[in-house]
């Protein structure tokens, strides 16, 4: 299993003069509040997704043990590092993945019934949220920040938006009904957006992440097929040729 590389570097960080952290402390405060998302830490300080511990269901460490449904290694990965009762962040930086695409994995693995579901309203919406499974409509009602009633007269005020030429992003809908604060949406857009990214710290000791899911399966394997047909009929033009020089031999 792959060392805590998060661990080792809080480590270091932790290690270096008070003044020192001063200094990253307000480096990052500002950073915070210019992507709005101090609120989050100061408010819901338990329900932020990247400092939640995932649980294994008997199903997960079972199939963590047998691997009888064969999926790709990522998978696997995330699953012993849940039994090594690891955060989503740490499992996200000692698999060298993004927490977009450790998300993902979770939901994969929420599906497959291999992890407990979180009792945390905040922790599942932010979940499918990154993971692309829930749209920003869907993520503040699974919240409990908006009702049924409330999507809906958003997406009627939307579809008249883009009939009238405006087309204005579901968010600025949902701000301009009152459902939602803007620096809500700036926070929860910010942190989308910056799941994409990776944390490593030494890029000469990273392995290619396999990025596999199960919604791709198909895809990668039409590609297959693709590539097998081309080389059959790359063979097919090979004796063909071969053939003609022969001929021209035999003459």
């Amino acid at each position: 299993m792959k060392k805590n590389i998060l661990e080792l570097f809080l480590e270091k960080v932790l290690a270096v003069p008070f003044w020192i952290k001063q200094y990253i402390y307000l480096k990052l405060l500002k950073e915070m509040q210019d992507m709005e998302c101090e609120n989050i830490l100061r408010n819901n300080p338990n329900d932020i997704f990247a400092t939640f511990v995932p649980t294994l269901t008997f199903k997960g460490k079972t199939e963590l043990m047998e691997r009888k449904c064969g999926f790709d290694n990522n998978l696997y990965n995330f699953l012993q590092n849940c039994a090594n009762e690891y955060n989503m962040l740490e499992i996200a930086v000692n698999s060298f993945l993004s927490m977009e695409e450790t998300a993902k994995y979770y939901e994969l693995c929420l599906e497959q019934s291999f992890i407990k579901t979180p009792e945390s309203k905040e922790i599942h919406a932010m979940a499918g949220f990154i993971a692309g499974k829930f749209r920003t409509g869907e993520y503040f009602k699974q919240k409990g920040e908006l009702t049924v009633d409330q999507l809906q007269q958003a997406i009627l005020a939307q579809r008249d938006s883009i009939q009238s030429g405006q087309q204005k992003k579901f968010g600025e809908i949902l701000i301009s009904l009152g459902y939602l604060k803007e620096e809500d949406l700036k926070a929860v857009l910010a942190l989308k957006d910056e799941a994409k990214k990776r944390f490593i710290l030494d890029y000469t000791n990273v392995p290619t992440p396999e990025t596999t899911f199960a919604d791709d399966s198909q895809k990668y394997q039409d590609e297959i097929n693709t590539l097998k047909n081309e080389n059959i009929k790359l063979k097919r033009k090979l004796l063909q040729l071969l053939e003609l020089v022969k001929r021209n031999a035999a003459q």
